[in-house]
């Protein structure tokens, strides 16, 4: 296959195309780019037209499913109507009728939405707005943030600095200052003493925020940054009550709680805003990825009104914006998208099926190589293991040799599309449109088993 150039297109992308996260190495030796030609429903296809399951919705993106062409003729129509308009002072239909809707699926008073073009610009929004809100209230020391280990929360170089991963950070220091770490909700690595207890493992996580809040000083930090199950390190879902005390010591100590669902929303838990399937009111939601079913590019920041308060007096104002947030095309993609939720229950599915999808999946925990299985609705990750007895993890060379050197392309070339990921212990992560049921989940847990018993017999 050839470019509009007449270039072979492996060529072409060897040449000329930077490919994100990715190493570039051995395609610039010759390897092949995987090029993906199309998708429908939960599978996605290759330009040799070989067929793979979409296990992780794009990058846990597509909930919907590809091949939507309702989806793609209300983008059309807008464009048709009006393609561009920014949201600097002037609004435009998509726009406001998206808002009043994310604020129906919002909890509490969380009523204000500010849209972005993705996850990692929402989160960067949340933190600008962090320390402006405590600016405005007369305590401007209060501008440090609150991560977990392992958490991944965007690029920018705001948001980089809350992410808690050295190897994505260290190319790009010094970043922004005063971001602190403290233990995530991985019970499976929980300290001896709660091996059998997770919600006391989840009040002792809990109570670790509240002691770096007062170790740094109450008046020096603005917020905590949370994802409902946190994705990096392979699918951590909170214990019982642990969202619970975060949010009184939040209150404690007056530091604002943003519940990151760049993932977690828009049914990939169950219900449009995760923090409502855990039962807890953040100050702050921030999303993008399924909101739109990757159709186009959007993201969101939902405040409370009590954070907008003070932008409805005087000449108070938010110096922030992004020239394509709320894009007309996107946001009437959004309200198309939202509208198949509903329409399907794709929600409900996610709800009734994530018990059997765990379960599935859970048969995997009958060899050698599988420590865990853990997560939340149709979001799972698989955790590898060297010794199942000790859960011994792999050094990086092994690790390096089981996920790269075979696992990755071994999925791929067995049909399966998801991820491998040693950002932490190595683990296999889930995230499949959630128009799936049984028959897919016994595909998906088919197909990682040929694989992984092949795995385990390369350690």
């Amino acid at each position: 296959m050839n470019t509009p150039r007449g270039t072979d297109r492996q060529q072409a992308a060897r040449d000329h195309l930077w490919m994100h996260m990715a190493r570039h190495s051995g395609i610039s030796n010759g390897a092949p780019v995987p090029i993906i030609s199309h998708g429908e429903g939960h599978k996605i296809y290759d330009d040799a037209g070989r067929e793979y399951f979409d296990g992780l919705a794009g990058l846990f993106v597509v909930n919907a499913g590809h091949g939507r062409a309702e989806l793609a003729e209300a983008m059309a129509k807008q464009a048709e109507k009006l393609a561009f308009m920014p949201l600097w002072s002037y609004a435009h239909e998509p726009a406001i009728d998206l808002a009043e809707r994310l604020a129906s699926y919002a909890p509490g008073d969380l009523n204000r939405v500010f849209f972005t073009t993705g996850g990692g610009e929402a989160v960067e929004s949340a933190f600008k707005l962090a320390k402006q809100h405590f600016k405005m209230k007369g305590k401007p020391g209060k501008t440090k943030v609150i991560s977990r280990a392992l958490a991944y929360h965007g690029t920018p170089q705001g948001a980089l600095a809350i992410t808690s991963l050295p190897d994505m950070k260290t190319p790009f220091e010094p970043l922004v200052p005063g971001t602190f770490r403290v233990p995530n909700t991985n019970f499976y690595r929980a300290p001896e003493m709660f091996a059998d207890n997770e919600k006391d493992f989840g009040l002792w996580a809990a109570e670790r925020i509240r002691e770096a809040i007062e170790f740094e000083g109450p008046d020096t930090v603005a917020a905590v940054f949370l994802e409902p199950v946190q994705n990096s390190g392979g699918c951590f879902p909170p214990p019982p009550g642990y969202f619970d005390r975060v949010r009184e010591i939040c209150d404690e100590h007056d530091v604002l709680l943003v519940s990151d669902e760049t993932i977690c929303a828009f049914g990939r838990i169950g219900s449009m805003f995760a923090c409502n399937d855990f039962g807890y009111v953040p100050d702050i939601i921030t999303s993008a990825k399924a909101l739109t079913s990757g159709y186009a590019p959007l993201g969101v920041m939902v405040v409370s009104d009590k954070l907008f308060e003070p932008f409805t007096k005087g000449d108070t104002t938010f110096y922030h914006g992004y020239t394509f947030g709320g894009h007309p095309v996107a946001a009437a993609v959004a309200m198309a998208n939202l509208d198949i939720f509903e329409r399907e229950g794709l929600n409900e599915n996610v709800k009734n099926n994530a018990d059997a999808f765990k379960s599935t999946l859970s048969k995997l925990t009958d060899l050698d190589i599988v420590g865990d299985v853990r997560g939340a609705g149709y979001f799972y990750g698989i955790e590898l293991v060297k010794d199942k007895a000790t859960k011994e993890t792999f050094n990086d060379a092994e690790s390096e040799r089981l996920l790269r050197g075979y696992l990755t392309s071994a999925l791929w070339e067995a049909g399966l599309y998801c991820r491998a990921d040693d950002r932490g212990d190595p683990v296999i992560q889930l995230a499949p449109p959630i128009t799936i049921g049984q028959p897919e989940f016994d595909q998906i847990e088919s197909i990682l088993r040929t694989v992984l018993q092949e795995a385990a017999s390369r350690i």
